[in-house]
């Protein structure tokens, strides 16, 4: 049987955000994470920009080279079988003209799915305009056409991070980005920091779009709580990520202050199992 094209995964990602259970992405950093994640019966693999800065040796933020991005869902995208959708930050360029180039490279590897924000300025501590967001999304929108692929645009507001507006305004801001996203042509909406029940709920009747819902860290809702009220697409971003590496300074700690190995060989994976993730 031959391989599902660009555009049968793409109708396939798209599937997934229908009614119903949400689609939870437990989010990649390399290679052996995405297969590892495939393996254990996700539908579909998302990166994480953090985790494969960090992985990489880079800080979060744009910081990691575009050719480093290029090349690390590369790895990713060869040995996968089911949809990638890839967290591009702000969209690596200074235009959207230059995000649609890396776009254009990332469609062929085989990526059917991004996700972009618009962010907070370093310097004011608001967010970035919203303008700039939806320049972005309608090119790429632009560029899905012209490839023939219903590329998924995942939009995010960082409403939630930002300082400014304060707390009492986050939702209000978070909701008129959303309605100006999806008029610009995205997919679906992001909002991380939201993780009180009621708001969510109130959130996901507002808009139309999928609702996606950030659950990296402790406080979150779980799943089932998300989905009832109305979540169709749940992200643990650089949670797994954050969780590994805390494992590792555990078993560390322990094999250099104790001199055992416990925590190391408690629940491995053994060779034979990640030999046959590539075979």
């Amino acid at each position: 049987m031959a391989p599902p094209t660009l555009s049968q995964q793409a109708e396939v990602f798209r599937s997934l955000h229908a009614a119903g259970k949400p689609l939870v992405l437990v989010n990649a950093w390399d290679a052996v994470s995405a297969r590892l994640i495939e393996e254990a019966g996700a539908p579909a693999i998302a990166t994480t920009s953090a985790g494969l800065a960090w992985s990489l040796g880079y800080a979060d933020g744009e910081r990691l080279p575009r050719e480093e991005l290029v090349a690390a869902v590369a790895r990713i995208r060869r040995v996968v079988k089911g949809p990638l959708t890839v967290d591009l930050e702000r969209g690596y360029g200074r235009s959207p003209e230059e995000m649609t180039q890396l776009v254009g490279e990332l469609l062929d590897l085989g990526v059917v799915g991004l996700n972009i924000e618009d962010g907070v300025d370093r310097e004011t501590g608001r967010l970035v305009p919203s303008q700039l967001l939806c320049d972005r999304i309608a090119s790429l929108r632009t560029l899905a056409a012209r490839r023939e692929v219903r590329l998924f645009v995942n939009a995010r507001t960082d409403a939630y991070f930002a300082p400014q507006p304060g707390p009492q305004g986050r939702f209000d801001e978070a909701l008129e980005r959303a309605r100006q996203f999806a008029a610009a042509g995205a997919d679906g909406i992001f909002v991380p920091g939201m993780v009180e029940i009621g708001e969510i709920g109130r959130f996901a009747r507002a808009i139309e779009l999928p609702f996606n819902v950030y659950a990296g860290y402790a406080g979150v809702p779980p799943i089932d709580a998300l989905a009832a009220a109305g979540v169709r697409r749940v992200s643990l971003g650089c949670g797994p990520l954050q969780a590994t590496l805390g494992l590792l300074r555990r078993l560390t700690v322990e094999a250099l202050e104790k001199g055992r190995t416990g925590v190391m060989t408690a629940d491995q994976v053994s060779v034979r199992e990640l030999n046959a993730l590539f075979t």
